[in-house]
């Protein structure tokens, strides 16, 4: 991508690694891109339909704005932003033997949509790289090709921003990114180096030309999109991102824009961090934040008496690092609390549901017999001594789990009647499981012992019921 790279080194331009947490397939990652928030792994499932997005996103703010946004691209934007967009096209992205025509969909809206000036935001999703990762792998070299065609759509695009930029005076931001990267096997989903590394350029006019180091980028996180383009944009953040601003893209602005591009985005972090954790006032990265305000305040005041001494400047970096100190670790304290999973609610849940199923897998021959008799033992269970036994040592764990647990637990938040009921449910299923395949167990081997000993007197009765039965077709011949 000589183009790109050309705009990497030595262009208007910040390059970046962002790193997307797992679950690295499309919907989850787009989730994280535009709400700047960590996307669960039941999104994998939604992954395959993907319903409207009902959190706060940058697309939301947007047009909430009043901003005309156009998509063309994966069908996925379409469905988490149904009603967002003023116009779009979307193309499947299941066929992945489809390269060419995914991209041809895309494309072709180009030059007719450039030329217009009814948009303030286009968002491209283009599929043909992914595809071919699908097919042959991240070393086919049918990527070359593909790389060198998203880089002449690229050098299209920015020409024509540029060309319009002279007209309107108003520089523009040019995104480049993925959703995800892409396994040495040609898959994605999980969290090896090569599927979590995506990139990341932004390309403006605005910004200060200097050589990038496009071998050793910057490494972010890529939920800090979101911010970052809210705060260009002149939206609100999303609620709930954990996100923070790409600093480099700001490093430009005077010193009061760049302490209050930073001020915003901490106060809706430290904001975040109240919703989800009790005690925030003892979290180092709130304390910091703290700390920052109360120094920017004294930094107005000084700039404020039109003080143009050193100690305005030395004020001035104090108080940028102190707010890129906090936002590092609200971010990271905020990522770390929305990642924790309740894995005791959730063990408790998937053994009721195995307890289930394999109650109804061992019914499902008796409930399938002629007589479909199907009987279910749960009164005997109940009073058996493995009942109790159970019963006992599971409501020690819950105990022990509830007492001992840091982070907060749903069942540890119910009732414990509630959840002693549910231990009582636990135990019965368990025991009626036990008492099942006892029950089939005994029954098979008593059916095996009496097929053995008379084994001679059965075949001769089913020889004698056979002859009786062609005496009996002869005799209706005859007759």
């Amino acid at each position: 991508m000589p183009y790109t790279s050309y705009l990497v080194e030595k262009g208007a331009s910040h390059s970046f690694v962002a790193e997307a947490k797992p679950p690295t397939v499309t919907m989850p990652r787009i989730k994280a891109l535009m709400t700047g928030s960590l996307p669960g792994f039941v999104d994998v499932i939604r992954n395959l339909n993907s319903p409207a997005l009902l959190e706060d996103s940058v697309i939301r703010q947007a047009k909430a704005a009043g901003k005309r946004v156009i998509f063309y691209g994966d069908e996925t934007w379409v469905k988490l932003f149904p009603k967002h967009f003023v116009e779009y096209d979307g193309t499947t992205s299941f066929f992945v033997s489809d390269y060419t025509e995914v991209d041809d969909n895309v494309t072709r809206h180009l030059d007719t949509v450039l030329k217009r000036g009814d948009w303030d935001m286009l968002i491209l999703h283009y599929l043909g790289l992914d595809h071919i990762g699908h097919i042959s792998g991240p070393n086919s070299p049918l990527i070359g090709r593909k790389l060198s065609e998203m880089d002449s759509i690229l050098m299209k695009i920015h020409t024509s921003l540029l060309s319009k930029e002279r007209e309107t005076l108003s520089p523009s931001l040019l995104v480049l990114c993925g959703d995800h990267g892409m396994s040495e096997t040609g898959s994605h989903g999980a969290s090896s180096t090569e599927e979590v590394s995506t990139p990341l350029i932004l390309i403006s006019s605005s910004f200060e030309r200097r050589p990038g180091d496009i071998r050793h980028p910057k490494r972010v996180q890529q939920t800090d999109l979101a911010a970052t383009l809210a705060i260009g944009l002149g939206l609100p953040i999303p609620k709930d991102s954990v996100g923070s601003l790409l600093f480099p893209v700001v490093e430009g602005k005077p010193v009061r824009e760049q302490l209050r591009f930073l001020h915003l985005n901490t106060v809706q972090l430290s904001k975040l961090l109240q919703e989800n954790m009790p005690s925030y006032e003892k979290d180092p990265g709130f304390e910091q934040f703290k700390m920052a305000e109360r120094l920017h305040g004294n930094w107005v005041k000084l700039h404020l008496e039109e003080n143009r001494s050193d100690v305005l400047f030395s004020l001035g970096t104090k108080v940028l690092r102190q707010y890129l100190g906090a936002l590092k670790t609200l971010s990271l304290s905020l990522s770390t609390q929305v990642a924790q999973y309740d894995i005791y609610s959730m063990a408790v849940g998937t053994v009721v549901v195995l307890e289930v199923l394999t109650l109804l897998l061992l019914s499902t021959p008796q409930a399938l017999c002629r007589g479909a008799d199907l009987e279910v033992p749960l009164r005997s269970p109940v009073f058996s001594l493995l009942f109790y036994l159970v019963f006992l040592v599971l409501s020690a764990i819950h105990v022990i789990v509830c007492t001992s647990a840091t982070s907060s637990c749903y069942l540890c938040s119910i009732p414990w009647l509630v959840a002693g009921g549910l231990m009582v449910l636990v135990s019965a299923l368990l025991c009626a499981i036990v008492s099942t395949l006892t029950r089939t167990v005994i029954e098979s081997t008593l059916l095996r012992k009496v097929g053995c000993i008379h084994g001679s007197h059965w075949e001769c009765a089913v020889s004698m019921a056979t002859r009786r039965q062609r005496l009996f077709k002869v005799s209706a011949l005859d007759t």
